[in-house]
């Protein structure tokens, strides 16, 4: 059976193209086929893989997505990999690096591990996202971290809603409406709460909001949020994973909800992963003091 497997890497970072020749190497030594992303085979050098265009049929029939960067490298990546269905295995190359699964000091034994075919599949909620103004559509999207609505210039008087119910009514600097995922990313900077992946829930999150109830919101996953820019106000700007972007006129309304579609993330078996358990990866990541932890008594 011919396994395929897409590389995908920041070019950005020197470590990171010597890490993705050590990666293609590696694969191809094991006789699996590698692809590359034509606009990258050109810094790291292609060698024995096959450059691809990047879109979003660069991971169709690829077993799984090795992406070498940060979290921003695993969110360009789930665009391509989100419509395929492909798992992404994301080595950490950057400072925080919640997506990721790997550091890179186990780069070779995260490879060896997908050639072993040791990792499990894990699903992510994504969040379908649709932007309108007198029933015009403005955007039509979907993030996996969060979608927000910001102010450009001046601050924003918006209306939120949960599950066709206007909620309240805020001046802010913007809202957020995020995943689980996303709960350790923007909708943590700021103030909301930290959401163990597994959870499944929607949450929104004020931004700088000028009201007495403004506080982070967790709710079903199967609820609609809506954000409503009021008419006579000044416009502002929906970012969909700090990728996408799109102008909000007064007057807009933003709803978003679960997405059918999920991204995918492998998780590795017997590698000193950043992927599990997520609270070991709380402490390693904000370096959370937990000196005199004893742990259950043994019988």
């Amino acid at each position: 059976m011919n396994r395929t497997v897409l590389v995908a890497v920041h070019t950005g970072r020197g470590a990171a193209v010597e890490s993705a020749r050590l990666v293609i190497n590696r694969l191809v030594d094991a006789g699996i086929t590698v692809r590359v992303l034509d606009n990258e085979c050109g810094e790291i050098g292609c060698g024995d893989a096959e450059a691809v265009p990047a879109d979003s049929g660069a991971a169709k029939g690829a077993e799984v997505m090795i992406v070498l960067g940060g979290d921003g490298s695993l969110l360009r990546a789930a665009e391509m990999a989100r419509p395929a269905g492909t798992p992404l295995l994301g080595v950490n190359l950057g400072h925080v690096g919640f997506l990721a699964e790997a550091e890179v000091a186990d780069l070779a034994a995260a490879v060896d591990s997908v050639v072993a075919g040791r990792y499990d599949v894990e699903e992510r909620m994504t969040v379908d996202v649709l932007a309108r103004q007198n029933g015009r559509i403005l955007a039509d999207t979907w993030a996996l971290n969060e979608a927000t609505v910001e102010k450009q210039e001046r601050m924003l008087e918006v209306v939120a809603e949960i599950d066709g119910r206007p909620l309240s009514r805020w001046g802010c600097d913007g809202v957020i409406c995020a995943t689980p995922t996303g709960s350790t990313a923007y909708a943590f900077s700021a103030g909301g709460p930290v959401v163990w992946p597994e959870v499944e829930a929607l949450l929104m999150v004020p931004i700088s909001a000028h009201a007495l109830f403004a506080k982070p919101l967790v709710v079903s996953p199967r609820s609609t949020l809506a954000v409503e820019i009021l008419p006579d106000t000044p416009g502002g700007v929906l970012w969909c994973d700090g990728r996408r972007r799109f102008e909000l006129p007064s007057g807009t309304r933003v709803e978003v909800r679960r997405s059918a579609e999920p991204v995918r993330l492998a998780r590795l078996h017997g590698v000193e992963s950043t992927g599990a358990p997520f609270t070991d990866r709380l402490v390693a990541k904000f370096e959370l003091p937990v000196q005199g932890w004893r742990g259950r008594a043994r019988p």
